[in-house]
């Protein structure tokens, strides 16, 4: 019996997400992103942090101790891939779709419950998938 519990285990390990979302807890995000580079407090109360994990940095905004906004982008300073933005848009899509809504000189995304949006360009001088809460639960960037 016990065997199939640690084996359970492993699955469920193996199987959850490597990466943190929307909404998730700063210990959860330092558990899982690790190497803190900078934090920042902001004016308007809110907290930035960058963590690097991997090939990826990680811009991560919080409030009340909740995400509500995280940049993702190559340590190298490459493009994201088709399929890097995929992986993020979809992490942060809580049951809802991604609808493109790109501008002249940017990719945007509408998340389908209005709940977020994402945008793909220059964040801080470097090319990054940036998705952020909206409404009541997120606070306004600066």
């Amino acid at each position: 019996m016990s065997k199939i519990l640690i084996a359970v285990l492993t699955i469920v390990a193996v199987w959850s997400p490597a990466w943190a979302k929307l909404g998730d807890s700063s210990d959860r995000i330092d558990d899982l992103y690790g190497n803190l580079l900078q934090r920042q407090l902001r004016d308007n109360g809110t907290v930035s942090v960058v963590y690097h994990k991997g090939q990826y940095v990680y811009l991560v905004v919080f409030a009340n101790d909740r995400s509500i906004s995280e940049s993702y982008s190559h340590l190298n300073g490459k493009d994201l891939s088709e399929k890097e933005i995929a992986k993020f848009l979809k992490l942060n899509a809580f049951g809802g779709t991604w609808i493109s809504a790109n501008s002249s000189k940017e990719r945007r995304f509408k998340r389908s419950d209005k709940g977020a949006e994402a945008m793909y360009g220059l964040t801080n001088g470097h090319r990054a998938l940036t998705v952020r809460e909206l409404g009541s639960k997120a606070i306004e960037r600066d």
